[in-house]
This record gives C-alpha cells, structure tokens and sequence, in this order.
C-alpha cells in the first residue's frame, strides 16, 4: 500500500516554498511602494504567482502584511540569538560589543529603511489589536535581549543599575538612528550637526554610548 505520508511530501515542501516567495515578495513591495502601493496583484505578480494563489492563503492585503511582519520580526530576533549568546557577549570587551551591535543595527536599518518605515506605519495604524500587541512583544523581546548582551559587560559599567542604564542608552541609539537612517529625508534638517557617512555616524553613536555607560554616576540633584 502507497505511503500517502511520502506523496504528500513533495506537495507539502512546493507549498511552503510558495508561502516563503509570496512572503519575501510581499516584505519587498511594501519596503518599495509602501502600504498604498503593496496590492495584491502587485505581490502576486512579484512572487511570480496569480492574485487567486494569494487570495487561497489570505482572505485580504491586511491578513497577508500581517503575516509577513510577524515573520521578518520572528526572524530577526531568532537570528540575533543565534548570532550572539549572553555567554559569549560576556568576554568581548564592552568597547567592542557595542561597537558590534551598533554597526549591526545601522546596517540593518540602512539596508531596510523603506520597509521599516511602512511597518511603523502599518502597525500604528493598528494600535491596540492583537497583531499590534504581538509585534511589539517581539521588537520589546529583541531590544531586551540586547540589553541583555550589553549587561554581561556590567562589571565595566560605573552605573548603580547598569540594566537602566543599558536600556536608556540603547533606547537613545534606536531612537537617534530611526531619525537619522530611517526617514533619512530628515537628515538635511541636521546637515553640520552630525556625521554625514555611516561610517563617522556608526562612531559617535558607539562613543556616546559608552561615555553614558562608563561614566561616574552623577550626584542626585536635590
């Protein structure tokens, strides 16, 4: 009698193939057009599939956006726990750890400026629904586990709480990079107030970190 398990394999792997291209079509559509301009035929023809295939997985544009954000945030905060262990952080001089993770964010937020931008967009237009709870539990549970490699180092930070003080400073760099790197239009409004390459920017930003974190705590103003 015929494995019925067997014959579906194949069947079974076309199909998650098809769900990886129309996902990775979808990330690339809204990272270049926008949440406007990622319709489905759009994404449909850029994963080199018909409008009806897209619509047989996702009842709509939004269930499809949805899926594919929850996914690239699944998969960015899996690949930065593979690429780093608290263990590991905790013998690399803290210079160089956030010199590391300050490179690796700009580059990332370089490289994906378009669509980050839109997945602000689309996910605070969704405020306070269940997608928008589980994103930002992911973007939270990345940035703590940044946080967490940083601390590893705490033994070379001058803060009375150096998990404080790491989560402040890393806020700072997420924050200074949206504004300059990610709606990078805004960039000329700072023109001869910073850097004008990654390179000088990824510098300062590592710097001002490390001078906020090893600096001598200041005396409470009262």
């Amino acid at each position: 009698m015929p494995d019925k398990s067997k014959a579906l394999e194949p069947q079974q792997a076309r199909s998650r193939e098809s769900l990886r291209r129309l996902l990775r079509a979808a990330a690339e559509v809204l990272g270049q057009l926008g949440i406007a301009g990622a319709t489905i035929p759009r994404i449909a023809a850029h994963a080199g599939l018909t409008p009806g295939a897209v619509y047989r997985r996702f009842r709509n544009k939004e269930v499809l956006l949805e899926t594919m954000i929850l996914q690239i945030l699944e998969d960015q905060d899996r690949l930065i726990r593979q690429s780093i262990t608290p263990a590991m952080a905790a013998v690399i001089p803290i210079e160089a750890l956030a010199e590391q993770v300050i490179s690796s964010l700009l580059i990332s937020y370089r490289r994906n400026a378009g669509l980050l931008r839109a997945i602000r967009q689309f996910s605070q237009d969704r405020e306070g629904t269940a997608f928008w709870r589980k994103a930002t539990r992911l973007q939270v549970r990345s940035v703590e586990y940044i946080v967490d490699l940083l601390i590893a180092s705490k033994g070379q930070i001058r803060h009375s709480n150096p998990k404080a003080a790491i989560g402040v400073g890393v806020a700072m760099i997420v924050g200074a990079l949206w504004e300059l790197v990610v709606y990078s239009k805004n960039a000329s409004v700072w023109k001869g107030l910073v850097p004008v390459n990654d390179k000088e920017l990824q510098k300062e930003l590592t710097r001002s970190l490390l001078s906020y974190l090893t600096t001598t705590e200041l005396t409470d103003i009262g």
